[in-house]
């Protein structure tokens, strides 16, 4: 089973090409760059560089949302196009689970943090009994204070990852009634590594889906929807 993985969901473009149990390669780049600078020259030398025909993948797998509304268009546009051209099936990741799932194993709670501005945050919560991954809350666009609140009524442990930490970071030290730590820098961010990983298993399982079928997944509206409505319910 081969799989090819895009991230774009985040500040991080990341590309991934995972073959059964096997890493074969993995792009990651947070630096100035937009995500249609770098991830068509990432998806092509990822192939170039381990030899691989794209005849070979079995699916391609996208992170698909929430996250940054333009990097999930440019993200899926990108698994939607060559899932079309390849006639390969696509695997939906979730975003936040895939955040997640980079700390696969971890002993304490899981609570991956994605920035969605106006004190917002895309979260969820996790664990891993062994090799199983659980998800003890499902991703979801909530404030901060939410989830810091439902972290401190669960009591035990938790970690925290995501670009969200350095947001929210002094908000969790004055409010948080639980032990706590923060990922270290390989480990916090977006990953098409992760994604792949855990795409395999949701290939396993039939979890497909055509190109035709595929839309990401926002949670809330964007800034300009939110706007009309705002004017339309002025309006009114």
């Amino acid at each position: 089973m081969k799989i090819l993985a895009i991230d774009t969901s985040g500040l991080v473009a990341s590309v991934a090409i995972v073959e059964d149990e096997t890493l074969l390669v993995e792009f990651t780049v947070n630096y100035k760059k937009t995500h249609s600078q770098t991830l068509l020259p990432m998806l092509h030398q990822a192939a170039e560089i381990t030899e691989t025909d794209t005849d070979s993948f079995d699916a391609i797998a996208v992170a698909g949302g929430p996250g940054s509304f333009t990097g999930l268009r440019i993200g899926s546009a990108t698994a939607k196009g060559l899932a079309l051209a390849w006639n390969k099936p696509i695997l939906h990741i979730p975003t936040v689970d895939a955040l997640a799932y980079n700390i696969c194993g971890h002993r304490d709670l899981i609570c991956p943090l994605m920035d969605a501005r106006r004190n917002q945050t895309y979260t969820g919560l996790y664990r891993f009994d062994g090799d199983l991954f659980v998800t003890v809350k499902e991703q979801c666009a909530v404030s901060i204070g939410d989830i810091i609140a439902e972290i401190n009524h669960i009591g035990g442990p938790v970690v925290f990852l995501g670009d969200g930490v350095s947001v929210f970071r002094d908000y969790i030290k004055e409010h948080i009634t639980v032990t706590y730590t923060f990922a270290p820098p390989h480990l916090n961010k977006q990953r098409a590594g992760a994604v792949a990983a855990l795409a395999g298993k949701y290939f396993k399982e039939g979890k497909t889906v055509c190109a035709e079928e595929h839309v990401p997944e926002y949670l809330r509206l964007s800034q300009a929807e939110r706007e009309r409505m705002e004017k339309l319910h002025a309006a009114d």
